[in-house]
């Protein structure tokens, strides 16, 4: 999102001065705000704030890097993160470093191989079990990604109507519900 926001205003700028669109330049700071207000319960002083990412291999490890250099946070990998007595600490040359925030940028499968995909490298053993006794806090929480499920979003506009009491903002992209049968008649048409 970052990058490509970028790229645009360089490519158009006349674009970005007709119509007003929204500035991310400080998203990086905003996020990190949110993030310092979501410290567990068992933190003591500032927050100590990660990026969690998969790797340089990864599609979108431009922006975890981006976000990480913006934010003044350090990014890590699995191998980076160790739990011992269901505290999660960081890896260091000055030795370990308690972390109480991770912004996850791994899917849940791979989170934890204790507790989710066994066979996943790029988690960290026991993460989860850190997460569910106070310790740390996971933002982008495992199960949070079913949000963003395309399944999901012929249901967003009632979600919003349930838990916000408000109608949506924005229209929802046209969806249909295959359980549904007109609408699965429809995209079987």
């Amino acid at each position: 999102m970052i990058e490509n926001r970028e790229i645009m205003m360089r490519m158009f700028p006349e674009l970005f001065e007709k119509i007003n669109i929204e500035p991310v330049e400080n998203y990086s700071s905003y996020l990190l705000d949110i993030m310092k207000s979501l410290a567990p319960r068992k933190c003591e002083g500032d927050p100590k704030i990660v990026i969690l990412t998969p790797g340089p291999l990864n599609s979108a490890y431009y922006e975890h890097s981006y976000l990480a250099d913006t934010m003044g946070v350090e990014l890590v990998q699995g191998s980076d993160l160790i739990v011992e007595d269901n505290i999660t600490f960081m890896r260091t040359t000055q030795g370990k470093q308690k972390v109480d925030i991770i912004y996850r940028r791994i899917d849940d499968d791979f989170i934890d191989p204790l507790s989710f995909n066994e066979t996943s490298v790029i988690g960290v053993p026991g993460l989860f079990h850190s997460y569910k006794s106070g310790y740390v806090n996971i933002c982008s929480a495992p199960g949070s990604g079913i949000a963003d499920d395309k399944a999901i979003y012929t249901y967003m506009p009632d979600i919003i109507r349930f838990y916000l009491g408000e109608e949506p903002k924005l229209p929802s992209i046209k969806t249909w519900r295959c359980s549904k049968a007109a609408d699965r008649k429809y995209v079987l048409g």
